[in-house]
């Protein structure tokens, strides 16, 4: 392998489901510009689906150079068979430094059979993203052992580069519609027949669900071990009310089965970056941490001065939250009126 040849740019793959671009492709343009520019490189969005007219001029609009576009009826419906067949034979045409992909359900299905294909390397759940200016080198930074400490990786002898990221963890861009130049959008045929694809989708049947994305919410109001019990979330939820806000919770409360998995906070739950963060009842253990530092604000609410949480805090309360958060709610509820 040749790694001077591989001038392609930087690709972020860009999910979409059902017409729908996931949020997590927009936040990894905003970081994919960024090592883009660093590298001297355009920043190229590569979209896989079928009728996503809308969708190309929406990449453009939201930082991408450029975008390929494979559309084609064989790729409605997502397959690892199909995506990482067309992928990864645009990747050995074009041989990009760097590909991106977020770190979903489909983008954990796909990253490891892309790299796998094209022989290269593979940085999974990534917090953070930057270049090595001696040496051009993609810097991936990921928590390891259990998230007792941040590895960061480096795969200096293959090509392309790869990482996936979780959602939320980075910022996307503002949008700029003057920037939805059809021209940059570049349509590919490609080859793929249906014996390509050895699983075939029957039907979509969509499990509905009422719990809010809590990567979307402003203010977090978050349970851990020390609200004590299911009942005592629902004081969060008047808090979180309040505010205009979401509940969520450290992995300690949902073991505990107090509060539904999907609003999880931390390495195994939704990384946040809340304009505001109120942490109740939560010792602050590395692994929940990594799912929130980033918040704007963090309010620690918590009977123990030393837990680790209330050293990352912009406003640590020391005290029982049983009387905390009800003072807490009167407070917010006499402001709003």
């Amino acid at each position: 392998m040749n790694i001077a040849d591989y001038k392609g740019g930087v690709w972020v793959f860009a999910e979409q489901r059902d017409g729908e671009l996931q949020k997590v492709s927009l936040e990894l343009l905003g970081k994919g510009r960024e090592m883009a520019d660093k590298l001297n490189t355009e920043l190229v969005a590569v979209l896989l689906g079928y009728n996503t007219d809308d969708i190309a001029k929406e990449l453009l609009a939201y930082g991408a150079d450029k975008v390929i576009a494979a559309d084609d009826k064989l790729l409605s419906h997502f397959s690892t068979d199909a995506y990482a067949k067309v992928i990864c034979e645009l990747s050995n045409e074009r041989k990009p430094e760097i590909i991106f992909i977020g770190a979903t359900y489909i983008g954990r299905d796909l990253g490891p059979r892309i790299a796998a294909r094209l022989t290269t390397g593979l940085t999974a759940d990534c917090t953070a993203l930057d270049i090595d200016p001696e040496n051009n080198n993609l810097l991936a930074t990921r928590p390891a052992f259990g998230g007792n400490l941040m590895a960061t990786i480096v795969c200096a002898d293959h090509r392309p580069q790869m990482a996936t990221v979780r959602p939320g963890v980075f910022s996307k861009l503002d949008k700029d519609s003057s920037k939805e130049n059809t021209s940059k959008i570049e349509k590919v045929t490609v080859n793929l027949t249906e014996d390509d694809i050895r699983t075939k989708v029957q039907e979509v049947v969509k499990l509905a669900k009422d719990a809010e994305d809590i990567s979307e919410a402003e203010v977090i109001v978050a349970g851990g071990r020390g609200v004590g019990s299911k009942e005592n979330f629902e004081k969060l939820q008047e808090l979180a009310d309040a505010f205009g806000g979401t509940v969520a919770a450290s992995r300690a409360a949902i073991e505990k089965d107090w509060i539904d998995k999907s609003v999880q906070v931390g390495q195994t739950g939704k990384t946040v970056r809340p304009k505001l963060y109120i942490a109740c009842g939560i010792s602050g253990a590395i692994q929940h941490l990594a799912g929130m530092q980033d918040s704007d604000y963090i309010v620690a609410i918590n009977r123990d001065e030393n837990a680790p949480i209330m050293q990352v805090a912009d406003l640590a309360i020391v005290g029982d939250l049983n009387k905390v958060v009800p003072e807490l709610i009167s407070q917010v509820k006499a402001v709003a009126k």
